[in-house]
């Protein structure tokens, strides 16, 4: 059975700084892919970030580009997101997610991934 555990979130003041963690256990392949989500309350799930351990591209929505960072350490089965420069706008449940397979160049689609973690809240003062 494929879980994902993220953690990192919490308070933080707009201009600051978090990182998510998001330890992977029980994926088929070797080779993992992951992608972050967040969702605020009444509006949908936002595909921010994702990463394959394929051809180690990063992918980033518009709204987290030159903001966020992913990462992946695949010895330990860990992918990160560095957060900086936080707003009020980023306050939301962000999830981490992995697809049944992994792939070269990856997109953080919703409906592509198939096992997702609890959530971590983040919540962003102004």
């Amino acid at each position: 059975e494929v879980q994902l555990v993220e953690s990192g979130g919490g308070l933080v003041q707009a201009g600051g700084s978090l990182r998510l963690s998001c330890v992977v256990s029980g994926y088929i392949s070797e080779l993992l892919e992951v992608g972050w989500f967040r969702q605020a309350p009444g509006k949908k799930r936002e595909g921010l970030s994702c990463i394959s351990d394929i051809d180690g591209v990063p992918y980033y929505a518009e709204s987290v580009k030159g903001r966020f960072t992913i990462s992946s350490d695949s010895a330990k089965k860990t992918v990160y997101l560095q957060m900086n420069s936080l707003k009020a706008e980023d306050t939301a449940v962000y999830y981490c997610a992995a697809p049944h397979w992994s792939s070269r160049s990856c997109r953080p689609e919703v409906g592509e991934y198939d096992h997702w973690g609890q959530g971590t809240q983040v919540s962003v003062s102004s």
